[in-house]
């Protein structure tokens, strides 16, 4: 078992050593092109539910994405029309989601900014404050995601079977582990460090639970902090209680950099001559396998 004020001290230099190298490798860098709180949080939302697959691919098609909005994607939001923008971005793909699921998630964004003036606002209305954490939280806020009108976009039967729109909004309430948009809540809330962008005060650091991706999954088990196997929700809060005893303010504050030691570093459990050069070999059970 790994000494936690040991793993405390490695984490926080880990975290202290973040470089705008790792930023530029993430979609959260698309965020920190707009000066506007209320462009990143538009950008923020998009970016992170394509942030699945190749990390160059998604920086690729993200650029396709917003390459259309000019200088204000809020803006391009709050006069988003269906129509003609299924026809701009007709043959735009991201593995799964096509043009349509963009479209139908630029009609979700819309829809936030008419009934609450802002997405922080809207997931307002679902956050229970009182609640050990999110989960409550995100199972209302997906559930009404969902469950708006996507007549605009897919016709008046709504949301087709064969759609993969739904994958954007997946609910801890079904055990998906939610990595985007776990992922999106922690550049959200956590504080403005010169990587997340702490634009939703209302929101509790300390309630956050770790975007779960294949890094903080083998990284998560290799630093004695999970002892599941699966990426699930329950893989995800395991992560979360025992980094949440090293700093129970803001627990999630060590995952991007953990997992960029994977996205960056090129730490994939199987190039061992990284492991001299790792910030965390010194209490990974990977090093000693």
């Amino acid at each position: 078992m790994v000494n936690s004020k040991n793993l405390k001290t490695i984490l926080d230099g880990l975290y202290a050593a973040r470089s705008s190298r790792h930023l530029a490798n993430d979609p959260l860098s698309f965020c920190h092109r707009y000066p506007d709180p209320a462009d990143r949080e538009i950008v923020g939302f998009i970016a992170a539910a394509f942030a699945y697959g190749n990390v160059k691919i998604i920086l690729k098609n993200l650029e396709a994405v917003f390459a259309p909005m000019g200088p204000s994607p809020r803006r391009f939001v709050e006069t988003f029309e269906p129509a003609g923008e299924l026809r701009s971005y007709a043959g735009f793909k991201h593995r799964f989601n096509d043009h349509r699921d963009l479209c139908a998630l630029l009609l979700a964004a819309r829809t936030m900014l008419e009934e609450a003036d802002s997405i922080g606002d809207y997931f307002l209305g679902c956050y229970d404050a009182t609640a050990e954490d999110i989960t409550p939280s995100l199972i209302e806020f997906t559930a009404a995601l969902l469950a708006m009108d996507y007549t605009p976009v897919f016709g008046p039967a709504g949301i087709p079977a064969d759609s993969y729109f739904p994958f954007f909004f997946p609910s801890p309430a079904a055990g998906s582990a939610c990595k985007r948009l776990c992922m999106f809540l922690r550049w959200m809330v956590r504080p403005a460090d010169g990587i997340d962008l702490g634009l939703w005060r209302e929101v509790s650091p300390s309630k956050l639970v770790i975007p779960v991706d294949a890094h903080i999954q083998r990284i998560g088990r290799n630093l004695g902090l999970t002892f599941r196997r699966q990426a699930d929700w329950r893989m995800a809060r395991e992560i979360t209680a025992a980094l949440r005893k090293l700093d129970p303010a803001d627990p999630v504050k060590y995952d991007f950099s953990l997992c960029h030691l994977g996205i960056s570093e090129g730490c994939d459990g199987t190039v061992r001559p990284l492991c001299g050069e790792c910030p965390v070999t010194t209490v990974c059970t990977e090093r000693s396998s």
